[in-house]
């Protein structure tokens, strides 16, 4: 049993939980609402270290990262669990399942980095389900990933603790945040969460320099409305920054966990969304019908993207770090 480094006991004797922004208390016996941390015999046991339940080779595009070593292979891992309940979580399978400790064999950290070297991966990515929640397993990962010379991502829900947050901070070198939504209605809804600590969370990751992408799932109904997209808009530019890449990904039903009656995104709505991002003042704003990277200055391409982000299909132009028309800088990281 791997005891949790983020969590403390309260003056009453129970124990609290200090890795995300739900600050659970968990009482003996019992789990966080991630169902992975659990009181026992007055530790808290993190019951997913080193299971592993999904690893891949992906495409760092479909993280999605646009501005950060594109074209390149990352290798991708996580475990079971979520500190949110998404209704329209397409990775539900794995993000809703139980820790299993006899079904889920033990994976090192040491074998997911050399998972990652032997597939030619430069980087290693901490996704399919929150991060957070197996952190001590993400952070083992990640420090020796480092000592190896690879490149370390997280995809996130955006709900880690300023702790956490703090924590990682000198071993992650990028982060894609899900911002779904700029109504609090909307989150305590779909997700059992808050609006609030994400927006804190995106400022804070600002700050600390780790690149930063952020992606919205534009749903039919749910979190299409244009007036809380130029919200949510509005924010990344006015409180983060104009050059943070804006993700806008299509809902699907027949593979969501509970809203297989929602209809399915039509591509006019994500045009929409694209505007609004753009009139915004967003440099780069992304979505199934907008995939190249292009200067901000002079609109030159500098990273071209076939749909299907497949090895050769993503070609760039931007040589050196600079436009190839303006010799501005690329936004672009390798």
């Amino acid at each position: 049993m791997h005891t949790t480094s983020f969590y403390h006991t309260a003056p009453d004797g129970v124990l609290q939980c200090d890795l995300c922004r739900h600050y659970c208390r968990i009482r003996p016996g019992r789990s966080g609402l991630c169902r992975v941390r659990k009181n026992i015999d007055g530790r808290l046991i993190a019951l997913t270290y080193g299971r592993a339940l999904s690893q891949s080779v992906d495409p760092v595009e479909k993280k999605p990262l646009y501005h950060f070593m594109p074209g390149t292979a990352t290798w991708s891992f996580g475990t079971a669990g979520c500190n949110f309940t998404c209704a329209n979580c397409q990775n539900w399978q794995i993000s809703q399942a139980l820790p299993d400790e006899e079904a889920t064999p033990f994976i090192p950290p040491e074998k997911i980095v050399q998972n990652a070297i032997r597939a030619g991966c430069p980087s290693i990515s901490c996704t399919y389900t929150e991060p957070t929640i197996f952190a001590e397993y993400a952070l083992d990962v990640m420090k020796l990933a480092k000592e190896s010379g690879l490149k370390t991502i997280w995809v996130s829900n955006g709900y880690l603790s300023p702790l956490c947050l703090d924590t990682i901070h000198p071993w992650l070198d990028a982060i894609n945040v899900d911002l779904k939504s700029m109504d609090d209605a909307f989150y305590r809804r779909l997700c059992g969460a808050r609006l609030a600590p994400v927006l804190d969370s995106l400022r804070q990751i600002r700050k600390s320099g780790i690149h930063l992408e952020i992606t919205t799932l534009v749903i039919p109904g749910h979190s299409d409305d244009p007036a809380m997209l130029e919200r949510l808009a509005g924010f990344i530019a006015d409180e983060l920054a104009s050059d943070v890449p804006w993700h806008l990904i299509p809902f699907y039903p027949e593979i969501s966990w509970k809203m297989h009656e929602t209809p399915a995104t039509e591509p006019s709505a994500l045009e929409t969304a694209w505007q609004i991002g753009r009139d915004a003042g967003l440099q780069h704003v992304y979505s199934a019908s907008h995939n190249d990277t292009l200067c901000a200055h002079c609109g030159a391409t500098l990273v071209k993207r076939e749909r299907q982000f497949i090895g050769a299909q993503v070609k760039r132009f931007d040589a050196g770090g600079r436009c190839p028309s303006c010799n501005q800088p690329s936004p672009v990281k390798n």
